[in-house]
């Protein structure tokens, strides 16, 4: 039956377009954002998971900031101690040679001096961002590392060593192999503590980059998939355009009937 009042070829024709319209909104919202899942509305259970695991990364990502800033602080320490254990090692000789008759002990006991101040000069300058481990009063290192949700973050100590003391203490051959055996010592440790940070700064960017892939896998767009789906809605839409507007030119015809 054919109706003025009536088209429902018309608003059939309308419904499909709006339903193609909001497609593809849909489609060029995942295209323009790169995601599937960029708000609530798009999917609440992923997006809310999704948000959780970036909170996550940005904790993760202040961690291996830690880790760089408590690596740097441990190779300061650990490069003054290198210096210091190589003169310590000179004074020791000078010792030694001091003992042999003939001797200019004076000018040996000058340089002895002389680089006993390099030592101490060696813990006052190991300074990064504040933190000296080889003065007299130093600090020990406080290093974060890691972060777990619901769970204060992981740290480690590094124990500080007075350097700027052990040099004090060199005063023949005896009192400086004692305090060689003690730089070694410290050496070794804070050596150890630096090569467990680069392990963790290693892991944490290699958790990152899997929280990453987590998260792409939840609420990233397959671009591929959303271009074709562009064109075939696009197409869609002009065929809906179309099909209203033969939908409309009905009432048209209705009308010619009555001029005939």
């Amino acid at each position: 039956m054919a109706s003025l009042l009536t088209n429902a070829a018309a608003m059939t024709a309308l419904q499909t377009l709006q339903a193609t319209g909001k497609n593809l909104e849909t489609t060029q919202n995942r295209i323009a954002t790169g995601q599937r899942v960029s708000t609530a509305s798009d999917n609440a259970a992923y997006w809310s998971i999704a948000t959780g695991m970036r909170s996550q990364t940005g904790a993760l990502g202040a961690v291996q900031d830690a880790l760089g800033l408590g690596a740097a602080v441990l190779d300061t320490a650990s490069s003054a101690l290198d210096k210091a254990i190589d003169t310590t090692k000179t004074i020791l000789a000078k010792y030694v040679a001091r003992a042999t008759p003939g001797t200019n002990t004076a000018a040996i006991d000058a340089e002895i001096t002389q680089l006993k101040a390099q030592v101490v000069s060696y813990a006052q300058n190991a300074d990064f961002q504040g933190v000296n481990m080889l003065k007299t009063g130093g600090s020990s290192a406080a290093v974060v590392t890691g972060y777990q949700k619901g769970a204060a973050p992981t740290t480690m100590t590094v124990a500080a060593y007075d350097l700027e003391a052990a040099a004090a203490t060199v005063t023949d051959t005896l009192t400086a192999e004692t305090a060689l055996d003690a730089m070694k010592t410290a050496a070794a440790t804070i050596g150890a503590a630096k090569t467990r940070v680069d392990a963790q700064k290693d892991f944490t960017s290699k958790l990152i980059d899997s929280i990453d892939r987590g998260i792409g896998q939840l609420v990233d767009a397959d671009m591929n998939k959303e271009s074709a789906r562009l064109s075939a809605l696009q197409v869609q839409q002009q065929l809906g355009i179309q099909a209203l507007s033969i939908a409309n030119s009905s009432s048209q015809q209705i009308l010619s009937l009555f001029r005939g």
